[in-house]
């Protein structure tokens, strides 16, 4: 395995190439990040450890994303008129089984970072959001307005992006390249910065998509809410907010897709 350096421009292609995929078997794509998603959020609300233990299936998430799409590509270059759901998820549970003890080991690496990163928010807020994650301690409006509390998320959420850089490719190093996860988490690094202008490219394009696809939505949203508020009851409403976390969850299932073409171009198995 050696790094492929790639012009700026494929990180338009990586997007159009998620988006497409994607769309061929939308279905299978969103049961599985569907179900992902169930198995992180069951185990997040288990009392004092859950928030510490969801990070630890992230990386199985990851894979099982790019698993699927590199799955459903195959098939159509090799001419099938569309993969089929259950080959897609054969492949995606087989993967996580073969590959889950270097996963866990990449999931323990993010909750490590995780609760350091909450402790490291103490020194804005005395230790407000760490309470709250770490030790479910309910917090009162006043404390959730507060600025030291508004600043501490802000200073998790940039403290949480090297995180998400190291975690990029890591997995599916393990899984198709058989490489350590701490070297995963070092070559993951270095990819994305030696190819920083593709990367660059592929999140301001999906930065375009979430918004054209905010503002569609939105408009929808509204015409169903001011449609419940001249007489037609809650129900519009209701379809209208579950048009938006609908929306933004296919949306999140699509992003994370469109990884496999940006680990397939940025290393060269040869």
């Amino acid at each position: 395995m050696k790094l492929h350096l790639v012009p700026a421009k494929t990180g338009a292609q990586w997007v159009r190439l998620g988006l497409k995929t994607f769309w061929r078997q939308p279905l299978a794509f969103v049961s599985l990040f569907f179900l992902l998603m169930a198995l992180i959020s069951t185990l997040s609300v288990v009392p004092l450890l859950g928030s510490v233990l969801a990070p630890v299936l992230l990386p199985f998430m990851t894979l099982g994303l790019m698993v699927a799409t590199s799955v459903a590509y195959a098939d159509e270059q090799a001419g099938a008129r569309r993969p089929t759901g259950s080959a897609m998820f054969v492949e995606v549970f087989a993967a996580l089984r073969a590959e889950w003890r270097p996963l866990v080991v990449l999931g323990l690496i993010s909750a490590v970072y995780f609760v350091l990163a909450v402790l490291a928010t103490a020194l804005v807020d005395g230790g407000q959001l760490a309470r709250a994650y770490l030790l479910d301690e309910a917090l009162s409006p006043e404390v959730l307005a507060s600025s030291e509390f508004q600043v501490a998320r802000m200073v998790h959420l940039c403290l949480n992006l090297p995180l998400s850089l190291a975690m990029w490719h890591a997995p599916a190093l393990v899984h198709w390249h058989r490489v350590e996860p701490v070297k995963s988490i070092f070559f993951s690094i270095v990819a994305l910065f030696r190819n920083f202008g593709a990367y660059a490219l592929f999140g301001i394009a999906w930065l375009g998509v979430f918004l054209l696809a905010g503002i569609a939505v939105g408009l929808i949203a509204t015409v169903l809410v001011g449609v419940g508020a001249v007489g037609a009851g809650s129900g519009a409403t209701a379809i209208g907010t579950v048009l938006i976390v609908g929306t933004a969850l296919v949306l999140a299932a699509m992003s994370l897709a469109s990884t496999w073409f940006t680990f397939r171009d940025s290393f060269d198995p040869n």
